[in-house]
């Protein structure tokens, strides 16, 4: 292994148990290094597998294939010199901020004179003096969130891992406490080594990052890296951010048109990857429609232009755009959405006719659906049970994702009049007049 490289996976790969015991494969062939006085961030969407790859990199969870080493050594569980910060914050409530820090001290075998020297000294820097005596709930999130840092920075790690960890903040919150870390990294008050941050934000990304991973989803598998050359602090407004800003969006839209599967496939036949479907409800559907269609966008807008009009985060604008795309209302690509000539009717369009375009464009492009309505209309009644198309889903999806994915699609059914939904019952029917 080079000397500068800090960690290393080589063929990686993850699987976890479906529901029916076979296995479900998260990531598969994965190659990736950090060196040495680098900051990565990973990227990726829902499936991708980002939190997984950074447990096998923390020695939480081991690979079932591949090498995964820190420093030319397999990682066979938690390794000293790397350190692990949450989004969740993941502290003790009922300990005091002074005692959750030394935590990771209390586990290395640290006297407590010196475990308590190093957290005063560390929450002086972090920004926290003061505070060493408080419990967790007097804290605001921010504030929790700096507990969190300052645990994992005690020890002195080579490399901290961060998991979404400004996710869970306001945006002003979180780009202040980026920024404090930035600046802790870039003057050398840390004695930080690597950093890898898994993100949801293609600007936090940028603004950050020595270099972009990008993982393509189900499996998990390295699919683009961008190197980043330009100095920090970052201007967010520059053209050179803007414009890799755009690259990255880009990047993160392509995608392979999914290949035509059947409404209803034989007993036996291989689950359709793309009866999947996108975490997004109507509303926000058309809401995201009914903007790109106006001024000053008028059926053509720049996806981080549109992140911004919209004030979705990148976790919730990905997912309505691919449902625009899944249902032939936009074209996404290069990191643009245009609206199609039937997008820009259905955005025209009242109720009713939306409604109606939205019911024939969910049988035509949605798999899902289309064999759902043709399970009902071979059914005695015109009903059949939830659990059938719940045991479809899980044997490619864990049982809670199974359950929203059949939410979802009952949402998007109901809306569209392809069938409806008793909740009482678990049972789906035609509607009493069905014209589709």
């Amino acid at each position: 292994m080079a000397e500068n490289i800090l960690m290393e996976l080589a063929g990686v790969g993850k699987s976890f148990n479906k529901a029916d015991g076979a296995p479900r494969v998260i990531l598969d062939g994965v190659d990736f290094s950090l060196r040495k006085g680098e900051i990565v961030s990973l990227l990726g969407k829902s499936g991708s597998g980002k939190s997984t790859l950074l447990r096998i990199m923390a020695g939480l969870i081991a690979a079932d294939k591949g090498r995964a080493a820190y420093r030319g050594a397999q990682i066979s569980g938690p390794a000293g010199g790397v350190a692990m910060v949450f989004q969740s914050f993941a502290l003790f409530p009922w300990l005091t901020v002074q005692q959750n820090v030394e935590l990771g001290l209390e586990a290395q075998g640290v006297p407590p004179a010196e475990r308590e020297r190093r957290a005063d000294e560390m929450l002086e820097l972090i920004g926290l003096a003061g505070f060493g005596g408080a419990l967790p709930r007097e804290l605001s999130g921010g504030m929790r969130q700096r507990v969190g840092i300052a645990r994992a920075l005690v020890t002195n790690p080579d490399v901290l891992l961060m998991d979404e960890a400004f996710s869970a903040l306001d945006v002003l919150t979180g780009e202040t406490l980026r920024n404090d870390i930035l600046d802790l990294w870039d003057s050398g008050r840390i004695p930080t080594r690597g950093i890898l941050v898994v993100s949801h934000n293609i600007e936090e990304a940028v603004m950050m990052s020595d270099r972009i991973v990008i993982l393509s989803s189900d499996p998990g598998r390295v699919r683009h890296e961008i190197a980043i050359n330009l100095p920090r602090p970052r201007n967010a407004d520059s053209q050179e951010v803007r414009d890799l800003i755009d690259e990255v969006y880009g990047l993160m839209t392509m995608r392979s048109a999914p290949a035509a599967m059947p409404a209803a496939p034989a007993a036996g036949a291989a689950t359709p990857p793309d009866y999947r479907l996108p975490e997004t409800d109507i509303s926000r559907i058309e809401s995201v429609l009914e903007l790109v269609a106006a001024a000053p966008f008028s059926g053509r807008a720049d996806l981080p232009q549109l992140a911004e009009e919209t004030e979705l985060p990148d976790e919730e604008l990905f997912p309505t755009c691919e449902a625009l795309a899944m249902l032939d209302l936009a074209v996404v690509e290069k990191g643009d959405i245009t609206l199609t000539a039937l997008g820009q009717r259905y955005a025209q369009a009242d109720q009713q006719q939306r409604q109606e375009l939205f019911g024939q464009q969910l049988l035509k492009h949605v798999p899902l659906a289309a064999r759902i309505h043709a399970q009902l209309a071979q059914a005695d009644g015109g009903s059949v049970a939830e659990e059938p198309f719940i045991e479809l889903l899980e044997a490619m999806l864990e049982a809670e994702q199974a359950k929203r994915t059949l939410e979802i699609a009952v949402e998007w059914g109901r809306y569209g009049e392809v069938y409806e939904y008793d909740f009482h019952t678990r049972r789906l029917m035609l509607p009493e007049r069905s014209s589709l």
